[in-house]
């Protein structure tokens, strides 16, 4: 009865400590990134939203604002969409793998322009309420 009991609290145990992951994953929120392409900084912004049991966003850049992402997916602390880059007369398709941990999130972004696929990596961070 006492290993019964010992297995049943540290199962309870464990289901805890699974349920603090995936709170400590969570996408939902908006992210300020970052990364580099071409030799140059540059800035976008995430905004994830749950409705229902799935999740849902945009992508924002300087000149281009509210793209819908596709594809959203978020399984054990990874993040996976794609968005359309609009720049001049193209629009580039990016996919995105991105981790979360926390109030950060880091992966790589990947898109093809002019028959060349390019990779770069994105590091962000979860505005806070208190902005």
């Amino acid at each position: 009865m006492k290993a019964i009991l010992s297995m049943a609290l540290f199962l309870g145990a464990c289901g805890l400590a699974a349920a603090a992951d995936d709170q400590a994953a969570d996408p939902v929120g908006k992210w300020n990134c970052e990364y580099e392409i071409g030799g140059q900084q540059r800035t976008s912004t995430l905004e994830i939203k749950k409705e229902g049991d799935k999740y849902v966003g945009t992508m924002s850049w300087p000149n281009q604002k509210d793209e819908k992402i596709k594809d959203l997916k978020f399984k054990d602390g990874k993040l996976t969409f794609s968005a359309v880059r609009k720049l001049m007369d193209n629009e580039i398709p990016i996919d995105y793998t991105l981790t979360i941990e926390g109030d950060k999130l880091k992966g790589k972004g990947e898109a093809e322009f002019g028959g060349d696929k390019q990779e770069f990596d994105i590091e962000g961070k979860r505005e806070t309420k208190d902005k």
